[in-house]
């Protein structure tokens, strides 16, 4: 059983940081990569940075130079992932979600898992 949970939103003001953590549980998966999404009410998921197995980070246009994703513990039952948020904009407010992907050890398939999400506000 794989799962995932997000920490660290709140309410900050324009200008602040918050650091998100993002904390995969579970040794019946090979996680590929773990990514950071954020989604608005009516709006799709969107990919805000990525990091993978290997280390390889990508990002957002709207994320570079911002944010910073990074693997703070890696472990067979453990992972976690953290998104260190600079320079907060109010439009970067929105549900942040925590999504990881891999093949699973027993069914040698394709696995998604995602996290219930985080809200993070951000007050101009």
């Amino acid at each position: 059983q794989v799962q995932v949970v997000e920490s660290g939103g709140g309410l900050v003001q324009a200008g602040g940081s918050l650091r998100l953590s993002c904390s995969v549980t579970g040794n019946t998966f090979t996680m590929k990569k773990i990514a950071w999404y954020r989604q608005g009410p009516g709006e799709r998921r969107e990919v805000v940075a990525t990091i993978e197995s290997n280390g390889r980070t990508t990002y957002a246009d709207s994320a570079k130079d911002r944010f910073t994703i990074s693997s703070i513990s890696r472990g067979n039952i453990r992972n976690t992932v953290v998104l260190q948020m600079n320079s907060l904009r109010p439009e970067d407010t929105d549900y942040y979600y925590c999504n990881t992907e891999g093949v699973g050890y027993y069914t040698g398939t394709f696995e998604t898992y995602w996290g219930p999400g985080t809200r993070v506000t951000v007050s101009s």
